[in-house]
């Protein structure tokens, strides 16, 4: 099967991931199990799971994920995330602030300044040099899945 590129934003065609191995056939996939096939979200999953998301972000959507890496959660002292994973209520709205309802693809975040997520509040967009969503840079964006699109950010972001 030939490998599908989904970069639309001219701007964020050389952002790639390092070491990311995404499926080829990702765009089949839904958006959990593209991230768990990528390896680079343990943590995201692990925190979907304890959050009890996991069945709603494999479900019809669409959804677009502004999703952190391993990576962006371990910039999160230990003690800290760990009292997030055991505080379901806090976890929840901290995950559904990375959900906007719908496929929202580069060029569509590009041209936005705040995007309503399904916690309820926006998220501030910034394309003035590369993209950034509430102050964290989307590092690889337009990955297709069968439910939505995810764009990977190296950060976590925190609602309000």
């Amino acid at each position: 099967m030939t490998k599908r590129s989904f970069l639309a934003a001219a701007a964020l065609a050389a952002l790639v991931l390092p070491g990311t191995a995404w499926a080829d056939n990702h765009g089949s996939k839904d958006i959990v199990d593209t991230a768990v096939a990528a390896g680079d979200f343990k943590t995201l999953a692990a925190a979907l799971q304890a959050a009890g998301l996991v069945d709603t972000l494999k479900g019809q959507g669409p959804f677009t994920v502004f999703a952190p890496t391993d990576a962006a959660f371990a910039k999160i002292p230990k003690a800290d995330l760990d009292a997030l994973i055991k505080d379901k209520a806090k976890l929840t709205k901290v995950l559904t602030y990375h959900v906007v309802a719908g496929k929202v693809l580069a060029s569509d975040v590009a041209k936005l300044s705040q995007a309503k997520t399904v916690e309820g509040q926006s998220v501030k967009i910034d394309s003035s040099s590369g993209v950034k969503v509430d102050g964290a840079s989307v590092v690889k964006a337009d990955i297709l899945c069968s439910n939505g699109v995810i764009h990977v950010i190296d950060s976590v972001i925190l609602p309000r």
